[in-house]
């Protein structure tokens, strides 16, 4: 038995599909029930079967927070797929990035433990690896990750969550950790995600930022996990990305798959650092929540280049062109935006 924890969002969701294929018995946890819809459409877009597949998952409400819910989750189960997180750079979520990323992982470690399952993936982040001081210089799964840097809140609370799935490998517990650039995906326009990004540059995004960074194909990102799992690598961690693209250069493709004026302004660092206190003080003042945080405009001036060799060597695995990626998402975008109009 199967369970995915995190199966309403967009990894959870296309890991679902893909597993469905291929095992008869598989569990899902969800927290709310509007999202379940969610995964209906996400399978809708591979194949006309959408209610017999569906069916086929033992959905069960839970939060992985919730130790009694989840441990009645983990009844049976041989094999957990941990996709639940919180993603937020939004300084004051802080304490709600530790309870469910780090808390919540913890929880999901310790009914591994009790339950001796076989193995346990985790999805994490390329923001829990180090960087170089020298920006072209390959970031790889060995680079030295600061906790003294200025790191993010979401970094550190990923990193903090997978702390505790290496404490579940000395505990007996076999484990592969991914850790995915930005994920490209159809489903989540809404979300505030990574598949937000498509909606945002569609509706309009005139300004564009100096920084590098790695994306991959949600595909590929199931992919990889799927095959991590069936194979006897254990205990170790993987970066998961097709390509480190500019941000100038992912707006631009996007942009054009969609059909929309590509940004053309220079967000210099005068106006990002302007932007980030301007957003600060529309926050204090309306209690509306932050959209631009320091760490945010930190990141889109930083140059990041990542270097997925070691899960290509492991697998032999190859990677969708984000080119490809991109233009299957817009389509796809614009496709569910043409039906929501009639």
């Amino acid at each position: 038995m199967i369970l995915v924890t995190g199966g309403t969002g967009l990894v959870g969701s296309h890991l679902l599909f893909k597993v469905l294929q291929t095992n008869d018995k598989v569990k899902a946890i969800y927290r709310r029930e509007q999202k379940l819809e969610l995964v209906k459409k996400v399978f809708s877009y591979y194949t006309k079967d959408v209610a017999s597949m569906y069916n086929r998952i033992e959905w069960l409400e839970a939060d992985i927070t919730d130790v009694p819910a989840l441990t009645e989750a983990f009844k049976d189960v041989d094999y957990v797929y941990h996709c639940a997180a919180f993603v937020s750079f939004e300084p004051d979520k802080y304490k709600q990035l530790r309870k469910i990323n780090i808390e919540g992982t913890a929880n999901v470690v310790n009914l591994c433990i009790s339950n001796q399952i076989k193995k346990l993936c985790y999805v994490s982040s390329i923001a829990t690896i180090g960087h170089h001081r020298d920006a072209q210089h390959a970031i790889t799964e060995d680079t030295f990750w600061n906790q003294d840097d200025d790191n993010s809140i979401y970094a550190i609370t990923k990193y903090g969550a997978e702390t505790e799935v290496w404490r579940g490998t000395q505990e007996g517990v076999d484990a592969v950790i991914v850790n995915p650039g930005i994920i490209i995906g159809p489903g989540f326009w809404n979300s505030g995600g990574s598949s937000s990004l498509i909606k945002k540059v569609y509706q309009g995004m005139p300004y564009y930022t100096t920084g590098v960074t790695a994306y991959v194909d949600v595909i590929d990102v199931v992919e990889a996990m799927l095959q991590l799992m069936q194979s006897d690598i254990k205990n170790e961690r993987f970066i998961v990305i097709s390509e480190n693209l500019s941000f100038k250069d992912f707006l631009h493709q996007t942009a054009t798959a969609l059909n929309v004026k590509p940004a053309s302004k220079k967000a210099s660092n005068f106006i990002l650092a302007l932007g980030w206190r301007l957003d600060w003080l529309r926050h204090v003042i309306t209690g509306k929540r932050r959209r631009l945080s320091k760490h945010m405009t930190k990141s889109a001036r930083s140059i990041s280049n990542y270097d997925a060799s070691k899960l290509k060597s492991a697998l032999n695995f190859q990677f969708k062109p984000m080119t490809t990626s991109i233009q299957e998402t817009a389509k796809q975008y614009l496709e569910d935006l043409n039906r929501s109009s009639y």
